[in-house]
């Protein structure tokens, strides 16, 4: 609850304008008031000293007395206008004081200064639009890597606890161009907008890449049929998580014994980590015993591929490993083979994991003589 006041009162600050601003033209019109007031008593004949002097009881409302006697129209006048303007421009310049008091001690108390300088002093950092499911777990990431980001969140409650977390964060709206400035877009390397909402990716995408041409955007999108839209704004990558997760499962169905293979050597662990940032795959089937591939070479395997694999080792159920296999080596029921992908992961593996068709019997029809 706490935090949601302060919120509200950093809102509120927003919405009455800049405190400092506030204060110069208060004090702007005080001033003016001042010479005015002053320059009036002067041409009534009186010394500038006493004018000046006059000017300050009236505005103050100290009330030690008149100077000199006020006894014509222009001076009770002049004397009027000074204590209405007066006082007016002393309560703005006391309210736009207490305002910029106030919000330099809210600034403080969140820390908001040391945000900002330490944002300053980025260059060639990742912006993150948006902290949810996964604009958190990609936090997370580049922290563990060592990479500095800024986070764009406008949800208090999610500010909080990515500050708890230790990352920084602006709060602000990633569709305003201002929260772009102040995540220092100038000087970011690349920006992920993740939010779930694909009209607000699209618009945070063609904003940032009219305030930074060099800028690299990855951008989420929810439906397909936004990653044509995602491109034209200006987005480098389209990342489509529903249908990443979709195609994540689909691989584990068809390549079951990959995370097996995978576990059982470190060194292969690392090869498929590196090989994906590539855009390959490291993937391991087992070929069943009414397959396809029983008996079809290594090189007819992966011309069925279309290229889109090829293969680097078979395990052989009862028998030795076989790197690097020639392309006229055999396959045979039960081999572990090691595929390197890439495009299609689905198409490639069903190729693999494919049975032999059982013809259909055809039944002789016999006719019968009367």
């Amino acid at each position: 609850m706490a935090l949601r006041g302060t919120k509200a009162l950093i809102a509120e600050h927003a919405n009455l304008g800049s405190p400092t601003r506030n204060l110069v033209f208060a004090l702007a019109f005080v001033g003016i008031v001042y010479i005015v007031s002053t320059t009036g008593f002067v041409a009534a004949g009186w010394s500038p000293h006493d004018a000046f002097y006059m000017v300050t009881l009236t505005i103050f409302s100290v009330g030690y007395g008149e100077v000199h006697p006020i006894n014509t129209p222009w001076l009770r006048f002049l004397d009027e206008a000074t204590i209405i303007l007066g006082c007016t421009g002393m309560i703005m310049f006391t309210g736009a004081l207490v305002q910029a008091l106030s919000h330099y001690q809210v600034r403080r108390l969140l820390g908001i200064d040391r945000m900002e300088k330490q944002i300053t002093g980025l260059s060639g950092h990742a912006i993150i639009c948006g902290l949810g499911r996964i604009g958190l777990q990609l936090a997370k990431e580049l922290q563990q890597a060592n990479t500095p980001f800024v986070i764009i969140e406008r949800d208090a409650a999610k500010i909080e606890d990515a500050r708890q977390m230790g990352y920084l964060c602006l709060p602000a709206d990633a569709t305003e161009e201002e929260a772009l400035h102040e995540a220092g877009i100038d000087r970011a390397r690349v920006l992920a907008t993740v939010l779930p909402n694909d009209a607000a990716n699209v618009f945070i995408t063609l904003s940032a890449r009219n305030l930074n041409p060099r800028l690299e955007i990855i951008a989420r999108g929810e439906v397909p049929s936004t990653e044509s839209k995602l491109l034209h704004a200006g987005a480098d990558k389209v990342v489509l998580p529903t249908h990443i997760g979709a195609e994540r499962i689909a691989e584990m169905i068809l390549y079951p014994y990959t995370s097996r293979f995978i576990i059982q050597s470190e060194k292969t662990a690392e090869a498929k980590r590196s090989l994906r940032e590539y855009g390959l795959e490291l993937e391991a089937v087992q070929i069943p015993k009414d397959g396809e591939l029983v008996g079809a070479t290594v090189g007819e395997a992966e011309r069925r591929c279309d290229g889109s694999c090829f293969v680097i080792q078979i395990d052989r159920l009862n028998g030795p490993s076989l790197t690097h296999p020639a392309s006229d080596e055999k396959i045979e029921a039960g081999d572990t083979v090691v595929l390197v992908l890439r495009g299609n992961h689905v198409s490639a593996g069903k190729v693999f994991t494919a049975c032999r068709k059982v013809p259909k019997a055809r039944t002789a029809r016999f006719g019968v003589r009367s």
